[in-house]
């Protein structure tokens, strides 16, 4: 037979809390827009999340200033400035600004 029996669960062994703790649900549908335009992003791009990252990020935003979660850097949730370029950076540590001169194709002679 098994420890926990099959509505039971596991007896004995205490439940361990989400990391982030609990938030309430949204009820009164208060980011209901932020959440939809989410949702429509993620189809459109074939639920490609890093697509719809300005999304994401307003619908957390609208969460926190209606406390339906706690507040928080949005570095600490994977945010980083949307304004700094996506280029790897170069060999000073600082972004490589993109060129307006077409690069040149080498050709295999």
């Amino acid at each position: 037979m098994s420890a926990g029996g099959a509505f039971g669960g596991n007896r004995g062994v205490r439940p361990v809390p989400p990391e982030k703790g609990v938030f309430p649900l949204d009820h009164l549908h208060e980011c209901d827009l932020e959440k939809k335009e989410y949702l429509a992003c993620l189809k459109s791009t074939g639920f490609q999340s890093e697509k719809c990252r300005q999304f994401s990020k307003k619908y957390l935003e609208c969460r926190m200033e209606r406390n339906l979660m706690a507040k928080q850097d949005m570095s600490e949730l994977g945010f980083r400035n949307l304004d700094a370029l996506d280029t790897p950076p170069d060999n000073n540590g600082k972004l490589e600004e993109p060129s307006s001169e077409p690069k040149e194709k080498k050709v295999a002679v």
